[in-house]
């Protein structure tokens, strides 16, 4: 039985939304049929969220952009200041209704792409056809979409086998205070003047929009996350204590969880289904930003669809950032390294724009190990020994909830950034 279209993309996040956008580019040289598949409005919708990434300015999103920076800066416990002058790169935030607005365009202008709202109860393998997606409609009525391939980016149920497995969880409150308490030309990316729980590290982080208004945030790297009342008191000790806001009065808020794990994402379900997104291992482990990877991915995958050439998925990161990411997580993980010291002395010693190279997977060999010698070396040696002698282990899926959409990583979803 022949596919109803050539591409089916199931979720419409940040990550079905960017592809969908690749692929019906005005000057493909092979027109595609394509499916976008989203839940109806409702509670399998993700609310409005906040995607953070960093690139040259004058980027395809600029013009939707919320607010950019060109300095960042990180504090330690004690409140010493590090601040790093982006000459190359800006730091992006970009709202997600800002960002489905602009596919949305791109998208009304293409008979060939259909958008269908429906719950999504599986997606499966099919060698007749490629992939199938069962559906049921807001009628209730079953709905079959079938694509010569599936691209599928729904959140994942539970996590893969993983020698380390934490969160990153958060909230955030886009806050109005009555005195101009910001500085809009600095983003606080760690501020770790924060109560730093047993097992892990906290911070806070700040996204000024202007002298009154930001987006303040405070984030946990942990086994768990916290119930609503503890990030809610974990906020008002940060915006109260620390930052000293004075009178400011909250008018959104986003909360997210973001898997930081050296668990193998599978990229591929079958011979015509694959995995995109936090669920195809777009999120990087050891910082939890999904939204840069997510775009180049996407990129990628249209243009070889687009030139009629079979399809070569490419991987989120490379096996070196991977290792690395494994080996941080375990160090943290375990205690060997103190999480606040360790991310303190990376933006103190190595340059801002190589930091931020390699968190996006773009660094090469001799900078990795420039950056390595900035850390704790006996504690991360004896991780590296320790780690090909782990076992991988499966994850409870009670202690995994579900990610919710995310303010900087995700993209949140988890993913988030």
């Amino acid at each position: 039985m022949p596919a109803d279209f050539d591409v089916v993309i199931v979720g419409a996040g940040a990550a079905g939304l960017s592809l969908a956008y690749h692929l019906c580019a005005p000057d493909s040289p092979v027109p595609l049929s394509v499916a976008l598949v989203d839940a109806p409005p409702g509670p399998l919708r993700a609310p409005p969220r906040t995607w953070c990434f960093w690139e040259p300015p004058g980027g395809d999103h600029d013009p939707i952009l919320a607010a950019s920076w060109s300095r960042l800066r990180v504090r330690t416990a004690d409140g010493a200041p590090t601040v790093t002058r982006l000459s190359r790169l800006h730091y992006k935030m970009l709202r997600s209704d800002a960002f489905e607005a602009l596919v949305a365009r791109r998208l009304s202008r293409t008979a060939a792409l259909r958008r269908i709202e429906a719950a999504v109860s599986a997606v499966r393998d099919v060698p007749s056809c490629g992939g199938e997606v069962l559906t049921r409609d807001a009628r209730g009525e079953h709905v079959l979409v079938r694509g010569r391939l599936v691209f599928d980016s729904r959140p994942p149920r539970r996590l893969p086998p993983a020698r380390t497995t934490l969160l990153q969880h958060f909230t955030g409150w886009f806050v109005r205070a009555e005195r101009p308490v910001f500085d809009p030309t600095t983003a606080d990316l760690m501020d770790f003047r924060t109560p730093q729980p047993a097992h892990g590290l906290s911070f806070g982080y700040v996204l000024p929009l202007d002298p009154h208004t930001a987006l303040v945030e405070y984030t946990e790297f942990s086994p768990l996350p916290l119930d609503t009342e503890g990030y809610r008191r974990a906020l008002r000790h940060y915006t109260h204590d620390v930052l000293g806001l004075g009178r400011f009065r909250v008018t959104a808020q986003e909360h997210g969880v973001i898997p930081m794990t050296d668990g193998r994402f599978p990229h591929r379900e079958g011979r015509s289904v694959y995995r995109i997104g936090t669920a195809g291992g777009a999120t990087r482990p050891s910082t939890g930003y999904t939204f840069a990877a997510v775009q180049r991915q996407s990129r990628t995958i249209a243009a070889q669809l687009r030139a009629g050439r079979p399809l070569r998925m490419p991987l989120p990161y490379g096996r070196r950032a991977r290792m690395m990411d494994a080996v941080m997580l375990r160090a943290l993980d375990s205690g060997r390294v103190d999480g606040a010291d360790f991310f303190g002395r990376l933006f103190r010693g190595v340059p801002g724009e190589r930091l931020l190279s390699f968190m996006d997977g773009s660094s090469r060999v001799h900078q990795d190990l420039l950056m390595g010698l900035r850390t704790p070396v006996g504690p991360m040696l004896r991780t590296v020994v320790e780690l090909p002698f782990r076992t991988r282990r499966e994850r409870r899926p009670a202690s995994f909830p579900p990610p919710r959409p995310t303010t900087k990583r995700a993209p949140h979803d988890p993913a988030a950034r």
